[in-house]
């Protein structure tokens, strides 16, 4: 029997009988909204005070004191501020507002367990639609059979239990977003968590919406600078750019994450780290560092923690891009990091599995790879014409034992515009960030970089890749020719050069003269051990004796030849002053 044909029943809750001219009313008022005519049986409360209250299938209609005062209620929430006089506002709506014949959906739990609520008697909810449940719990449909709904709980649901009433909201999940979130960190719902008080919000947004058409885009040709060497020097990334960053567990995945949001400072960019599934003081410790190097103002951190329920953390990355989001469309450019999605994989399916829904691969649901291409597809760069912005994407992924072949990181590498691969024996080796030049790539490329890194970087790539190989042929050499020795110095000397201290990203100028000296072999003979020692001081000096050069690179990002010329003679004459 489909819907329209099902045969209604209504029940009218109030303190005194109606009369005949009170039933006739109802029954036409029945009649014109269901197309057929609802007999209604009385039962006699004096819990609706004032009026009374009509159940009709799943539909409730409250025409009691406080039915009509939640609608006013609902009514002033939307009524506008005035330059922040809202007082006439208010006498103006109170006095010309009536109250209207609204039906309110009223369904029941049916089952209730591991934060998932199995609910009937909602026809009409629709998926990803916010319901409310006792105790105001608040949960989001996931699940719609043929007689029931499936849905998740944001928040303990000790409250909610076997039959207790759960109603619907007519709204899909989001969260609120504006400029009072900077230097912040709030929960999956956009609750502060910081102890700094409450935030006033410029807005509510849709967690997921989708993403910009392809007319609404442009290429992505504009450097977003991590001031890690290894990453803009060979894997530049854009603004607008999803790059994978991939590794196994403690290789430094975060750490550059980290110190591209506090290479933004004084860019214009901002950023949003999400955390899914970390521990409380890996974010606490995050937030102090980024406080530290003066990075929160322009940050956000929304977190969803190992403790939270699954639901928090299905829903966090989402949150964060509708908040990323907000500034895009306003014509900002934003950094969004979600650390990580690997675990945000296991939220999900925990949630799928406690739904019922059929298990796959590794016991994923079939639309694992949904979950994060929905995601990822709405970082972009926007055109001109509506605004510019953009949001550029670092997604991170933890491999088992360096297996980039997994169910989630193959969906993830196919998703995104390049991996950047970090390598466990290359961690442990010293060698830090641990880039891997094999296995990392940027499918953006040269676009993304300044003319200057992009001239300077030259063969960078191709050097290093040959001195990878030349060192497993000659491992077990026992004597070797002056080419190659030299060869293996050379390449020795640019893998030191890449190393980098945690948290110190560096600028285009520094970036710039030290790989236009180092691949003329300026530094070919000094000692590995040395190095970083002789680039540290080669840019001392080029910032207090050469500043005008510094200030060309960054200034104009460009190199001719006659400034590659100056450096490299610069350089030179340097190394034999210092002594190296």
């Amino acid at each position: 029997m489909s819907n329209e044909e099902k045969v209604l029943k209504g029940v009218l809750y109030s303190a005194a009988e109606p009369s005949k001219e009170q039933q006739d009313r109802f029954g036409r008022f029945l009649k014109n909204k269901y197309g057929q005519d609802v007999p209604v049986e009385w039962v006699k409360s004096d819990a609706f005070p004032g009026g009374f209250r009509l159940e009709v299938g799943s539909d409730v209609y409250d025409w009691s004191v406080g039915g009509r005062f939640r609608q006013l209620r609902d009514t002033l929430v939307k009524v506008p501020t005035d330059n922040g006089n809202i007082i006439p506002l208010l006498k103006e709506t109170i006095s010309s507002w009536t109250p209207e014949t609204m039906a309110e959906q009223v369904g029941e739990v049916l089952t209730v367990g591991d934060g998932i609520a199995t609910v009937g008697g909602l026809d009409h909810a629709t998926f990803g639609e916010i319901l409310l449940f006792a105790g105001g719990v608040r949960g989001m449909v996931q699940d719609i059979r043929a007689n029931e709904i499936g849905c998740v709980l944001f928040s303990g649901d000790e409250s909610v239990t076997q039959g207790s009433a759960v109603k619907r909201t007519g709204k899909t999940a989001g969260t609120p977003v504006g400029e009072g979130f900077l230097g912040r960190v709030v929960d999956s719902l956009g609750t502060p968590i910081d102890g700094l008080g409450d935030i006033e919000a410029s807005g509510y947004m849709p967690v997921e919406t989708q993403a910009p058409p392809i007319i609404d885009r442009q290429p992505v040709d504009t450097p977003l600078e991590t001031g890690i060497f290894s990453i803009d020097s060979m894997f530049p990334i854009g603004r607008g750019q999803r790059e994978l960053i991939i590794g196994d567990r403690q290789t430094g995945k975060t750490a550059i994450a980290v110190d591209a949001m506090i290479n933004q400072n004084g860019k214009d960019c901002i950023c949003i780290y999400v955390a899914i599934g970390q521990k409380t003081s890996s974010v606490v410790r995050i937030q102090q560092t980024l406080k530290k190097h003066d990075a929160m103002d322009h940050s956000i951190i929304v977190c969803a923690s190992a403790s939270d329920p699954a639901p928090l953390q299905y829903i966090a990355p989402y949150a964060g891009c509708a908040m990323a989001e907000y500034f895009m469309n306003k014509g900002k450019d934003v950094l969004i990091v979600y650390d990580d999605l690997s675990k945000h994989a296991v939220a999900y399916r925990a949630l799928s599995l406690l739904l019922d829904r059929s298990p796959g691969r590794e016991a994923y649901p079939g639309d694992v790879f949904y979950l994060h291409s929905r995601l990822l597809e709405r970082a972009a760069r926007l055109s001109d014409e509506i605004g510019g912005g953009s949001i550029t994407a670092l997604p991170i992924v933890e491999t088992q034992a360096g297996d980039v072949s997994a169910y989630i990181p193959t969906n993830i590498i196919s998703i995104t515009d390049g991996q950047i691969f970090l390598e466990s024996d290359l961690f442990f080796s010293g060698q830090r960030p641990a880039v891997n030049v094999g296995l990392s790539v940027s499918r953006v490329g040269g676009d993304a970089q300044t003319k200057a890194m992009k001239k300077a970087a030259g063969t960078l790539r191709i050097d290093l890749a040959q001195y990878r190989e030349m060192e497993v042929f000659t491992q077990f050499a026992s004597d070797l020719d002056d080419q190659t020795k030299s060869q293996l110095d050379y390449g020795a000397g640019l893998m030191r050069m890449l190393r980098q201290p945690q948290y110190k990203p560096k600028s285009q100028h520094e970036q710039v003269i030290t790989l236009v000296m180092a691949l003329a072999h300026t530094m070919e003979g000094i000692p590995v051990d040395n190095v970083n020692d002789f680039i540290a001081e080669l840019i001392e000096m080029f910032e207090t004796e050469h500043r005008d050069i510094c200030d060309r690179i960054d200034s104009s990002g460009q190199l001719d030849d006659d400034l590659k010329t100056d450096i490299i003679d610069i350089s030179k004459e340097f190394r034999q002053r210092a002594g190296y």
